[in-house]
């Protein structure tokens, strides 16, 4: 057997959070004008209580509400898979597994986050959300939730993934969302992820019956998608493991990173691999430093690696992982030495999607790409030392939508950026 399912009803009924485990307390995030401690009331024009509440509490489980289960139901628990052909391909005697979040609605594992910020927004009242999104899979996902609650929904999408990805913009759109390019203001910018959430709060700060939902960096955010980690845990029980050797996600912002790592963070002997591109190297090549999580300065200043807020990452097809920041839970496990970071040109994490689609015969979205180019590195390495590691990566995503991207590649119009 590859594939180990669990049945509907164990979804795990609390999210894990990772707060009390951290080697050192977070700093905390700062008031953009004042520079000082940032409270709840600062946050409540933006977000409901209830995820003001998840920012900041460091109690170690929240449960999920009814609510969220009955939607979340429709995919989750999602199987966890034996990478068995891509082992004997690689001739390694690592035991490589994924947790394959590509079924959900909207392809990715980010309706995680977004079916409970929509429910939180709704149960207060609120009637529209503007969010960012870089490649569309978090305004796909957010899209997808607003329609599940009756919300209006309004997507800044960076110009250049809006252009690369036209798909992407027709399902959101079929689902009842708006969806317009951003920057609004510069139609020759091709847009970050920064400009884009810059456009998004804007909008939000401006209407008493909006509030602003972000799809990474923030601890609720991380904290939502800890059912990947926590439903992991039980499948590799199931297939007769007792914890893995290294456990490997992608990382923009955090949230897919944080969704499968975290759980193991209280496990001192598991490895913990963030993998990022390297036109955009946070982690690697970053500084830790407070920064606007927005490039017009109206977020607040969070403790993070950063590239800069004003950076703008080149028009790599990874859309997602174009983030000049990070979740400062994520940068605090990398600056404390609980997680390693490795970046990648995309012309080797193309490459390593190929060889992953040709077969195993899942062709990832181009962020999962630079997970399985992880994942392909260390099962040879383990090859060379005959070690038989246990792999763990989040397939985070499909990439059906990304057709284009594989295009250029199969057809050597891909450009491959040097750090």
């Amino acid at each position: 057997m590859a594939r180990w399912n669990l049945p509907p009803g164990e979804i795990p009924s609390a999210w894990f959070n990772v707060v009390p485990h951290l080697p050192a307390p977070l700093q905390p995030p700062l008031h953009p004008a004042t520079r000082q401690p940032l409270g709840p009331d600062d946050l409540a024009p933006l977000f409901p209580a209830a995820l003001i509440e998840q920012e900041m509490t460091a109690a170690p489980w929240i449960d999920v509400p009814g609510e969220v289960l009955d939607i979340l139901r429709l995919w989750r628990p999602t199987p966890l898979v034996r990478a068995i052909r891509l082992e004997r391909a690689l001739g390694t005697p690592a035991r490589i597994y994924f947790k394959d979040e590509s079924g959900s609605p909207a392809g990715s594992h980010k309706p995680n986050t977004a079916v409970p910020q929509a429910y939180y927004n709704a149960r207060d009242g609120v009637r529209r959300l503007t969010t960012e999104t870089g490649a569309g899979q978090w305004g796909t996902a957010l899209a997808f939730a607003c329609a599940q609650f009756d919300l209006e929904c309004m997507v800044y999408m960076v110009r250049v993934s809006f252009e690369q990805k036209p798909y992407r913009r027709v399902i959101m759109e079929t689902w009842g969302s708006s969806v317009v390019p951003s920057p609004i203001d510069h139609p020759d910018h091709p847009g970050s992820l920064g400009t884009a959430i810059s456009d998004a709060v804007r909008d939000a700060a401006s209407r008493p019956d909006t509030h602003y939902s972000l799809g990474s960096v923030l601890n609720h955010v991380l904290l939502h998608q800890t059912l990947i980690g926590l439903e992991a845990r039980e499948q590799l029980t199931l297939a007769g493991e007792l914890l893995p050797d290294v456990v490997i996600a992608p990382c923009g912002g955090g949230s897919n990173l944080g969704g499968i790592t975290l759980p193991f963070v209280p496990d001192a002997g598991v490895r913990l691999l963030a993998v990022e591109p390297l036109s955009c190297p946070t982690l690697t090549q970053g500084r830790f430093d407070y920064d606007f999580g927005d490039a017009a300065g109206y977020t607040p200043l969070l403790p993070m690696y950063t590239l800069g807020h004003d950076f703008v990452p080149p028009s790599i097809h990874a859309g997602g992982l174009r983030y000049h920041g990070d979740s400062p839970l994520i940068s605090a496990l990398v600056r404390d030495g609980r997680m390693e970071a490795a970046a990648y040109p995309q012309g080797k994490v193309f490459e390593a999607a190929v060889q992953f689609a040709r077969i195993e015969g899942k062709l990832a979205a181009p962020e999962a790409a630079h997970a399985i180019r992880a994942v392909i590195d260390e099962a040879l390495a383990a090859k060379e030392t005959g070690e038989e590691k246990v792999i763990l990566f989040n397939y985070c995503g499909h990439g059906l939508l990304d057709l284009s991207a594989y295009d250029d590649y199969l057809q050597g119009r891909l450009p491959d950026e040097r750090g």
